[in-house]
């Protein structure tokens, strides 16, 4: 068997494309594969399909294909431009690479299934190309999965924010919380990151009107561009985000007065964790700074802390005087930090009582904002927000990438 006959089979090249020539330079360690198409070919029209149409003329086109062996190769041709009497002269498409790309689909599918994996700057090192060439294989495949997204059965949605540089530099994050992926992110975090997802929402097919639960952090941005664009959804508050307020308040506490209890040294952790995920060493030192005689106030703001815990174990019918009985302790607590969560949580009374019955939380959110930071602390960063937002949606958006195997 001739190699251009080996390498038509594996190429699986259909007429009237062949293979011509193939050339090995040891030296460069790269193999380059000729294509063409014989003499009086006829093609159709990209556009319009007509059929029986000759080359107008051709042009020169190269293209990066899966290495043979350890060794780069590439496809190279002389692609056909037909002159069509409704279109005009149309460059052909070639069946091994999509328009405007200098890959070929297989090596596209490769990166795409290396990329999800490793970050973009070490897969480009790994093929020898500059990672800015990859980011476009990963943008185009990225844009075309999130197209044929559907959004018309969507009813319940999650939204919160992570950091994407140093500084005050965010990007929300949009998910369906009953397929548990991420369906929009954009830049920023404030109420017109609502509009931007309200927009795309709809243009994926989903109607606004039908999302009946949203859930959220107490951020007065998120909450105002529910309302505004989502005006049919009840809002749920995040249980995370809603203890975050209570262990900031206990904290404040601890601080204000390690001042004057030096035995309050180094025990943030301690009040800051629950019992059950204490180590041993801090259980001890819980019970010694918990002992009544030392009468600690972060102790009674711990207390309030663990109490407010049980909030979510109470049944539905229960859940309101629970709260109730809770907010009435901490505001006659005479612990300041403490009355300043308590009327944080009146003012969101209805959003937090509401878990009780749409049971939702953005705790895929959390999980996936981890996942996220460890991505970009493995890229150490990504150039672009927009890198960042397509590395998203490959770790979280569940896409189907239509590759060729």
């Amino acid at each position: 068997m001739k190699d251009t006959d080996l390498f038509q089979l594996a190429l699986g090249l259909t007429p009237p494309w062949e293979v011509v020539s193939c050339e090995f330079d040891p030296q460069q360690k790269r193999l380059d594969i000729r294509l063409g198409f014989p003499r009086g070919s006829m093609f159709a029209c990209p556009e319009c399909g007509q059929m029986g149409l000759k080359a107008h003329d051709t042009v020169e086109k190269t293209w990066r294909h899966l290495n043979f062996f350890q060794h780069e190769a590439y496809l190279s041709a002389k692609v056909p431009r037909v002159g069509c009497g409704k279109c005009g002269a149309k460059l052909l498409p070639v069946p091994w690479a999509r328009p405007g790309s200098g890959f070929t689909l297989l090596f596209e599918a490769m990166i795409m299934t290396l990329v999800k994996a490793m970050p973009v700057k070490t897969v480009a090192a790994y093929v020898g190309e500059h990672d800015t060439r990859l980011w476009r294989i990963v943008h185009h495949y990225v844009d075309q999965a999130r197209e044929r997204a559907d959004f018309s059965e969507i009813t319940r949605f999650g939204v919160d924010e992570t950091a994407c540089k140093r500084g005050h530099n965010y990007v929300s994050l949009f998910v369906d919380l009953e397929d548990r992926k991420v369906i929009f992110a954009t830049e920023g975090k404030d109420s017109s990151t609502v509009e931007c997802f309200k927009q795309d929402f709809s243009a994926h097919g989903g109607c606004p009107e039908r999302v009946e639960e949203a859930c959220c952090d107490m951020s007065q941005a998120f909450i105002g561009g529910i309302r505004e664009h989502f005006p049919k959804a009840q809002i749920t508050f995040d249980k995370f985000h809603i203890m975050k307020i209570i262990n900031e308040a206990v904290d404040e506490v601890r601080r204000v007065e390690q001042r004057d209890r030096p035995e309050l040294s180094k025990s943030r952790h301690v009040w800051l964790k629950n019992p059950v995920n204490l180590k041993a060493s801090q259980a001890e030192r819980l019970k010694e700074l918990s002992l009544p005689k030392l009468n600690l106030k972060t102790t009674r703001a711990y207390h309030l802390k663990l109490n407010f815990q049980e909030l979510f174990t109470q049944p539905v019918e229960q859940s309101e005087a629970f709260l109730k009985k809770w907010y009435f302790w901490a505001t006659h607590s005479r612990l300041e930090p403490m009355k300043k969560a308590a009327a944080t949580i009146k003012r969101h009374w209805n959003g937090i009582l509401r878990w009780f019955t749409s049971g939702i939380s953005n705790g895929i959110l959390e999980g996936l904002n981890s996942l996220v930071q460890s991505a970009k602390s493995r890229a150490r960063g990504y150039r672009s927000t927009r890198n960042l937002i397509a590395m998203i949606y490959l770790i979280g958006g569940r896409l189907k990438f239509a590759l060729p195997t």
